[in-house]
């Protein structure tokens, strides 16, 4: 645990001495959010959404490619140096393929994310819409989550659910679309909490800690290493990112992070658990599910607006006060899932 806890200081340290640097790069090119109208799935035009954001244009984001490199940077690095210094690593599959799939989700969704974040900001195609469509996003994921579905069922061997007081069931192949399904759910998931100041890395804070907990229990060493450099640099990164934000993760940040918290839930195997301890994303993404299954079948709205933290802003709630709360509902649902899945 020493040495996982210097990895987290180091690379909190080498994050906050690169932030700012980086916040005034974005500046220089213009990589910010720009006054315009959004729009949804549907392509309407989203009021409620502009309302409590438009104020926000000319902040900077891209913050989560910086976590990208920096941690995929300091793993190449340092792992091979703590092998060379006879550090002793534990593995629970193996440790090349592991790696293969960690990062493969880390970078590639990141990619998605990035194109996504230049076609908002520099507008080429249809300049009118607000990244790339829904549809398109979409059919990408899946194949990414196929590709690193199919490594973690025939590299990794991981063919079966655990479900607490139900016992462990093999699916077999049908693993490979359950896993997939997952991957793409919290990457959609994720961005679409990553709509108020330090709400999504907050909480990505509080789940990474809760998988450390249980990384460390079943002594995959090459994962917690991950998970400790990845607390590092998004700790520097959210003293920045707190209401008000000087940056924010954007699409690039938003899609690799929150498909790479749904592989790390699957390599541990505790997919019950992820539900629980990201509860707080799965709950944002289903009252925007539940508004884009009411829009495009009954023709209406359910709520007035969605995800749930939107909902509350137009409610009166003051910005602050909902990530706070979130945080605090996150952290007693970290430990709620911890419990699950240590009994």
């Amino acid at each position: 645990m020493a040495l996982y806890l210097g990895l987290l200081l180091f690379s909190f340290i080498i994050t906050s001495i690169l932030v700012v640097p980086f916040i005034n790069l974005l500046y220089r090119l213009k990589f910010q959010r720009k006054k315009q109208k959004t729009r949804d799935f549907l392509g309407k035009f989203t009021p409620i959404f502009d309302k409590f954001h438009t104020i926000k244009a000319g902040t900077p984001v891209g913050g989560g490619l910086l976590i990208i490199f920096l941690v995929t940077f300091l793993y190449l690095l340092l792992f091979p140096l703590l092998c060379f210094l006879g550090v002793y690593v534990s593995t629970v599959f193996p440790l090349k393929e592991e790696l293969n799939v960690i990062f493969l989700t880390f970078i590639c969704f990141g990619l998605l994310g990035l194109y996504d974040d230049i076609k908002k900001f520099f507008g080429f195609g249809k300049a009118d819409f607000f990244g790339l469509r829904f549809r398109h996003k979409l059919v990408i994921q899946l194949i990414l989550a196929s590709v690193i579905a199919l490594l973690l069922f025939q590299n990794l061997k991981i063919n079966f659910v655990y479900i607490p007081y139900f016992g462990v069931f093999r699916l077999g192949w049908l693993y490979v679309p359950l896993a997939a399904t997952i991957i793409v759910f919290f990457a959609n998931a994720f961005n679409i909490t990553d709509g108020l100041d330090g709400l999504s890395s907050g909480l990505l804070l509080i789940c990474l800690f809760a998988f450390w907990i249980l990384s460390s229990q079943v002594l995959d060493t090459p994962l917690s290493i991950f998970i400790a450099l990845f607390i590092g640099c998004l700790i520097a990164f959210l003293y920045f990112n707190v209401w008000p934000a000087r940056i924010w993760l954007g699409d690039v940040g938003a899609l690799s992070f929150g498909a790479t918290l749904a592989v790390i839930g699957l390599l541990i195997g505790k997919i019950a658990a992820l539900f629980i301890i990201g509860g707080l994303f799965v709950f944002e993404a289903l009252t925007s599910l539940l508004q884009m299954v009411s829009k495009s079948f009954l023709k209406r709205k359910l709520f007035v607006c969605a995800p749930f933290h939107l909902w509350l802003q137009n409610r009166g709630w003051e910005e602050p006060k909902i990530v706070m709360r979130a945080w605090l509902a996150g952290i007693m649902l970290a430990i709620f899932g911890i419990w699950l899945a240590v009994i």
